[in-house]
């Protein structure tokens, strides 16, 4: 079969299953991305576009988001139209929805079936606008993320099958959408994220490394931001830290926004919460590893005593449920995304979002009791091997969807 994918950020959520299928030989897999920095995957040809505009500092904030996608939705075109000059038809497409890439790919290829990912459809209530006091909306905040789904809505007539990774993240949708859509997260490899007792990272900072025998507890986002409840971690760091003399923290992520409104300080979040907190904090015990390799990031969680997971109403990251593969004890919050995925004092613990208190006082228990919660990381890794493994799990639900849009005998195997 010729299987096209596209995304932004190659391989974003195909990571899984674009591997798989490259390691069957039997497909011949092109992906489209704007990504120049990726490397090269066997079996994979990596095909790259250009946005074709980018809107204005001055632009309409309530059309800005929808010229940008259409910016990237005519390169991406014109990079499709490229392809078909040169011989090149898919049998299938599966793209992500959100940027627009995929708007104008049937003017390409009319008869060609495409799989969209419908990660989040933005609510003007019930996400995570207004969720944290801290951080008021705008008077205009509820039309310019409402506006924001013009594209899901364009997009709606684009593809013949929608996938969403999370009922949380379809239940965002109206009906339309998830009536032409099913629900599967993308799967990870557990396999390969097992609890490892004998891992350990190296601190330049102690000269040492350190393992499951030191009292190390931990934080993980792509970005240290609001969304993803930095500031809620940072505030409850001077009452852990006075509480566990010996306990040391872990923080992985990059000092960008991914998601929300940028902090506008020097430094970042990261650079406004160090001056908030300022004497309150043994920095010393602070470790700010920045953004790790996968293998590294890896060795972090597996020797966490505790591991911090925080997120407004938003999507599922895949850290948390890599964490939970890993069997760590997770602390995350009471929000509705984790909820799906975590039981209170089953799989986690969960915590309010706005509670620094809260948050710092469960922490310490589960570092002064680590033999109390061994379960709960035991039962983490069972859910996630039960319902979100790749190979056993998901990649089935997947195979099945992507055969049934292709003629029988184009189907994929396996």
């Amino acid at each position: 079969m010729n299987i096209l994918f596209v995304h932004q950020n190659m391989p974003g959520q195909y990571r899984e299953i674009l591997r798989w299928l490259a390691d069957q030989g039997e497909h011949r897999i092109v992906f489209l991305t704007q990504r120049q920095d990726i490397q090269a995957i066997p079996g994979v040809t990596i095909a790259r576009y250009k946005t074709n505009h980018r809107s204005g500092k001055d632009a309409y904030a309530l059309s800005r988001y929808f010229e940008d996608c259409m910016g990237a939705g005519y390169g991406a075109f014109l990079a499709c139209r490229t392809m078909l000059d040169q011989g090149f038809r898919p049998d299938l497409v599966l793209g992500h929805v959100g940027w627009g890439e995929l708007t104008f790919v049937k003017q390409v290829w009319p008869d060609v079936p495409v799989l969209g990912y419908w990660e989040y459809f933005f609510l003007s209530q019930g996400g995570s606008i207004g969720f944290d006091p801290e951080f008021p909306p705008s008077e205009s905040a509820a039309q310019v993320s409402h506006a924001r789904n013009a594209i899901n809505y364009l997009c709606l007539d684009a593809v013949d099958l929608g996938q969403s990774p999370t009922k949380w993240q379809m239940a965002t949708y109206p009906e339309p959408f998830r009536a032409k859509s099913y629900i599967c997260h993308d799967g990870i490899r557990t396999d390969q994220l097992p609890p490892n007792s004998a891992a350990t990272v190296r601190l330049a900072r102690l000269g040492r490394e350190v393992g499951r025998g030191d009292e190390i507890f931990t934080y993980m986002a792509r970005n240290m931001e609001p969304t993803r409840g930095f500031h809620v971690f940072m505030r409850s760091l001077p009452q852990i830290l006075d509480a566990r003399p010996n306990a040391r923290v872990l923080v992985i992520g990059g000092s960008e926004v991914s998601y929300g409104q940028e902090s506008g300080e020097a430094g970042g979040y990261r650079g406004q919460m160090e001056r908030e907190l300022a004497g309150r904090v043994d920095w010393s015990r602070v470790h700010f590893l920045g953004r790790l390799p996968y293998a590294e990031y890896v060795k972090v969680i597996q020797i966490s005593r505790c591991h911090i997971y925080l997120t407004v109403p938003f999507v599922l990251s895949w850290s948390l449920l890599e964490a939970m593969s890993m069997q760590a004890t997770l602390v995350a919050s009471d929000t509705a995304p984790v909820r799906e995925v975590i039981t209170h004092g089953e799989t986690g613990l969960l915590v309010d979002f706005l509670s620094p208190d809260t948050l710092a006082r469960q922490v310490i228990d589960v570092l002064a009791r680590p033999g109390d919660y061994d379960g709960l990381g035991q039962a983490a890794r069972a859910r996630v091997v039960q319902d979100y493994d790749f190979l056993t799990q998901t990649r089935a639900v997947h195979v099945a969807r992507m055969n049934g849009l292709v003629p029988r005998a184009k189907a994929i195997r396996g």
